[in-house]
């Protein structure tokens, strides 16, 4: 695939494909038991540890399933939107904002048809998404709003985080420019902590492409750089993890601890369905808020310390624990792919993933590398641009001086 730096570590090539295929790999493990309870899957499963799974749903009519197929490597609308935010890239060849958002994604979810693995068809992809991802579309078009004010009134939820890994690999290495470029761009998308936690994921992203970073790095880099409930749930569960870790605690001790600390900051707990028994009932999920948190950022970091940073297993132990699976397994498997390099592509879980979804995930990574290589190239001209003209004003500074 891609040979090994001198250093041990895998040059960006490989990490940028790692990082892709981590995104669709965590995803289309965590699709088929999305929404179920850590019992459930258990009861159901025993536990989840290939793709080749079967959809918990399979067997539902066609109406109850919404038309949707899943299990045994197809991915949802995570890797749906995290191929559309490469393309974007691609095209625009450069660093984003909200007007991208309002113009790039909108395009891309709701102008362009493209194959939906679990539609079984060529359509949009607003097709498949979920509101508060339907809400780009209606709100920065329709509504015609500031894209800077994209997100305000939304649902809060994981929405932005789980596809905004690649604004990581262009800052590489910069974790406070990639924390900055993903709140820019997603704002346009999400607000308050759903905002919050798209850039604290992002920067973890551009720590673990640093030569030799180690886990407890990246961990550190989202915690530094995280504000209010975010900043202090991903403190409570990394904690947690590293005292679990350090006793070898077993899966289902790892996720009750990890429900248990996380329930203050993410009031819906394993309620995540959503019905007519809902309708007009108050809560204090998804609504604005400096004291709460996505859930599942703080989980997925819990679940690369206690896998010890392991690829498989990481994934393996967040997409078990219930609830958003898919989403969980996005971000284990993006931080750690990025981390790892294309060690962690298993080539028979790669071509599944390609012929389940009729993609080419490796091809599409390539054209993004090339695309991401170029802005920072671009990146680093412009900082010896910047060097030097403050060179010249500091020595002239000096020489007055002087005189």
């Amino acid at each position: 695939m891609t040979q090994q730096g001198q250093d041990g570590t895998s040059p960006f090539r490989g990490r940028v494909r790692a990082m892709v295929h981590g995104v669709a790999f965590g995803d289309a493990m965590g699709a088929p038991v999305e929404k179920l309870s850590a019992a459930e899957i258990r009861e159901r499963y025993g536990r989840v540890t290939s793709l080749r799974t079967a959809w918990h749903r399979d067997g539902q009519s066609e109406d109850q399933r919404k038309g949707r197929v899943r299990g045994n490597g197809i991915t949802t609308d995570d890797t749906a939107m995290t191929l559309s935010l490469m393309r974007i890239y691609e095209r625009e060849g450069r660093h984003l904002d909200a007007w991208d958002m309002a113009e790039g994604m909108v395009r891309e979810i709701a102008w362009e048809s493209r194959w939906v693995p679990e539609l079984q068809r060529e359509t949009p992809l607003i097709e498949r998404l979920f509101y508060p991802e339907k809400w780009i579309f209606q709100r920065l078009q329709l509504s015609a709003c500031d894209p800077r004010q994209g997100g305000v009134g939304n649902m809060v939820n994981c929405g932005a985080t789980m596809y905004i890994a690649p604004v990581g690999a262009v800052n590489a290495c910069n974790p406070r420019a990639a924390y900055d470029e993903a709140i820019n761009f997603a704002e346009g998308h999400q607000q308050s902590y759903g905002l919050e936690a798209a850039g604290v994921f992002a920067a973890a992203i551009a720590q673990a492409f640093v030569p030799g970073a180690t886990l407890s790095e990246v961990v550190q880099t989202a915690y530094d750089l995280a504000h209010d409930g975010t900043r202090t749930a991903i403190g409570e569960i990394v904690a947690a993890a590293g005292e679990l870790a350090r006793k070898g605690a077993e899966a289902d001790e790892v996720t009750d601890t990890f429900h248990r600390l996380i329930a203050p900051f993410s009031p819906m707990g394993d309620n995540v369905a959503h019905g007519p028994e809902k309708a007009g009932v108050a809560t204090a999920a998804y609504q604005p808020s400096r004291l709460l948190s996505i859930e599942e950022l703080p989980l997925a970091l819990g679940f690369c310390i206690t896998a010890g940073g392991d690829f498989r297993q990481g994934v393996i132990d967040g997409i078990n624990s219930g609830r958003d699976t898919d989403s969980i397994g996005v971000m284990v498997g993006a931080i750690l792919g990025a981390m790892h390099g294309p060690s962690v592509i298993d080539e028979d879980d790669a071509e599944l993933l390609d012929s389940a979804n009729r993609f080419c995930l490796s091809e599409s990574a390539d054209r993004f590398i090339t695309a991401a290589q170029a802005i920072i190239q671009g990146d680093e001209e412009a900082a010896r641009a910047r060097a030097a003209q403050r060179a010249a004003i500091f020595a002239q500074d000096k020489k007055e001086a002087a005189e």
